[in-house]
């Protein structure tokens, strides 16, 4: 059996950025466990580092293949795509370097979160950044992991300038800078990519020289099974390798950075969660936390396309695909600025039908509405229930349809078309993803797909209508709002950011989880690092401040081991 004095469970877009901050503490043994493969230096998949994504994202090699949510209390049940990978989310991510709002942090730090305003965490979305296009100032960084760039305007293909040119005749301003110009507009979006590659927190982090610290283990291929609790003390974990077999880590702190749906599954299994749900699955309930798997959040979400003509499209060989974006405002009764996000990508998928079909996501930031996850079963190989319940709050579907609207103006006046019916809504559903999984046989299945959309204009759309939106056409959603809200309703589902299962909060909040640097309330050498923090989701993408708040409690953990203090082994917290 293995001591150390922190296992860390999980290698993702915080979890490598713990073990790289507390292993060059040279005192410090760390353990870094993750369920899915290593990708060391040198050996990163070709597909993990490619720019577009979609190929790796489709598949089911780097994700969890059994974990579903629901989008909606009426909807199916749907595969949510969380990674299993070393870098996790960061592997498959769309590799958006999105900080989102100052106002986002203010208010956690209004809402009982202490020291998260923007102005405390401005310091470290500095720290990990290395800012290509922007080195100098105050609000970025010139030197830390993680490589930030831009596609600026004077390298755009056509359908980025007709996009953009469409945004601006409704009236939308020109930014330069997504996380430093904070006002509606529209913009060439920020990713985490360098030479035309991802870069994961496993690339920034867990470099060479990181991994031949004495002091930090990697444990790829190994999924914890359990938390072991002395009492209301973590002492450690029993994690299972692939050909079954056990193993025990010892720890006097274990830090669990498994994401948003996986943290709070694994603190509910250890015995600390609501006392009446652990009952019903005859867990003993060690510290009754009810807030536990609440506050979920995930971005609601719809897309859409646009056949392009061939001047519109970029060769396959160009692999970054998204690279212009806009923030605005639906000014929805009780909603606020800049709450809709749009992004779009020059290609839909990988092969030659994508090709021929541009794509938008349009989002609502800040959502309003809550989910939750719960245990159906003590056993960790059963995957948690996710009910991500999107539309729970009017508002939020109230401004879906705002953006639908805006969106088929600028789509109107972009000059990709003359005939509305060449915009329709194409839904992320699994025969959209099974069609997108890389192989001869769906390459041969949509270059067939794709010639067929080069037919006349009329044969075209009637193949639209027939094998992509079933006779549904966007000029009868949008002049019916009842059409427009029931499409919505069908069609709504995540953009993978789920987050606030674990949030930050006051010892005496009956739905607070933590601390302000993640210490499970009433337990010790237990703590949670990873978007489950969030009390509420920004106006991001979560994977940039995911690696903020990890920095963040890292400079914490760091400091509080210097100063000879008790930090990591707490006081026991307040128990609610």
């Amino acid at each position: 059996m293995d001591r150390f004095d922190y296992v860390i469970i999980g290698g993702g877009s915080a979890g490598c950025v713990l073990a790289h901050r507390l292993s060059a503490v040279p005192s410090l043994r760390v353990a870094l466990i993750e369920a899915g493969a290593d990708t060391p230096p040198g050996a990163v998949p070709a597909h993990i580092l490619d720019s577009y994504p979609m190929p790796v994202f489709c598949g089911d090699t780097y994700i969890w293949p059994d974990l579903k949510a629901k989008a909606t209390k009426t909807s199916a049940p749907r595969v949510y795509e969380q990674g299993r990978v070393m870098g996790g989310g960061s592997s498959i991510n769309v590799q958006s370097a999105n900080r989102g709002l100052p106002r986002d942090y203010d208010e956690w730090a209004a809402n009982g979160a202490p020291g998260w305003a923007w102005d405390d965490v401005l310091p470290y979305f500095r720290k990990l950044e290395r800012d290509v296009n922007f080195p100098s100032g105050e609000l970025h960084g010139s030197d830390g992991p993680v490589p930030i760039r831009r596609i600026m305007p004077e390298d755009w293909p056509p359908f980025c300038h007709a996009f953009a040119d469409g945004l601006r005749a409704n009236g939308f301003a020109t930014l330069q800078d997504q996380n430093a110009e904070f006002g509606d507009g529209l913009f060439p979006g920020a990713f985490s990519n360098i030479d035309d590659k991802r870069v994961s927190t496993a690339v920034a982090y867990l470099d060479e020289a990181t991994r031949k610290r004495p002091n930090l283990t990697v444990y790829p291929n190994l999924r914890v099974e359990r938390i072991v609790m002395k009492g209301t003390a973590a002492q450690g974990v029993v994690a299972v390798a692939s050909n079954g077999e056990r193993l025990h880590l010892d720890a006097d702190e274990v830090v669990i950075c498994a994401g948003a749906l996986q943290s709070p599954a694994l603190l509910m299994r250890a015995g600390i969660g609501s006392k009446h749900e652990l009952g019903e699955l005859g867990i003993g309930c060690l510290v009754d936390l009810p807030g536990v798997g609440r506050n979920l959040q995930d971005h609601p979400s719809l897309t859409f396309c646009h056949f392009l003509e061939p001047r519109f499209r970029m060769p396959l060989s160009r692999r970054r695909a998204s690279m212009t974006a806009a923030r605005f405002t639906s000014g929805v009764d009780g909603g606020e600025s800049s709450d809709l996000y749009l992004s779009s990508a020059t290609r839909a998928a990988w092969h030659s039908l994508g090709n021929r079909l541009g794509l938008f996501f349009l989002w609502c930031n800040r959502p309003y509405s809550r989910g939750r996850v719960q245990l159906v079963s003590s056993d960790a190989a059963v995957a948690p229930r996710v009910e991500l319940n999107l539309l729970d709050d009017q508002r939020d579907l109230d401004r879906l349809a705002v953006g639908v609207r805006v969106l088929a103006k600028v789509v109107a006046a972009s000059g990709l078309g003359h005939d509305q019916r060449d915009f329709f809504p194409a839904a992320f559903s699994p025969r959209v993803k099974a069609l997108s999984r890389v192989g001869e046989g769906n390459a041969l299945l949509t270059s067939m797909l794709g010639t067929l959309l080069d037919t006349p204009a009329p044969i075209r759309r009637l193949l639209i209508e027939r094998f992509f939106t079933r006779g549904l056409r966007i000029s009868e959603l949008l002049a019916d709002e009842r059409a427009l809200a029931d499409f919505i309703r069908a069609n709504v589902f995540g953009v993978w950011h789920a987050s606030g299962t674990c949030r930050m909060g006051d010892a005496h909040e009956r739905s607070a989880v933590t601390d302000t640097e993640g210490r499970v309330h009433g337990t010790r050498g237990l703590r949670v690092v990873d978007a489950s923090l969030m009390p509420r989701l920004p106006s991001a993408n979560t994977n940039i401040p995911t690696i903020m708040i990890a920095e963040k409690i890292a400079d914490a953990m760091v400091t509080g081991r210097r100063a000879g203090s008790a930090s990591t082994t707490p006081p026991l917290a307040a128990a609610h």
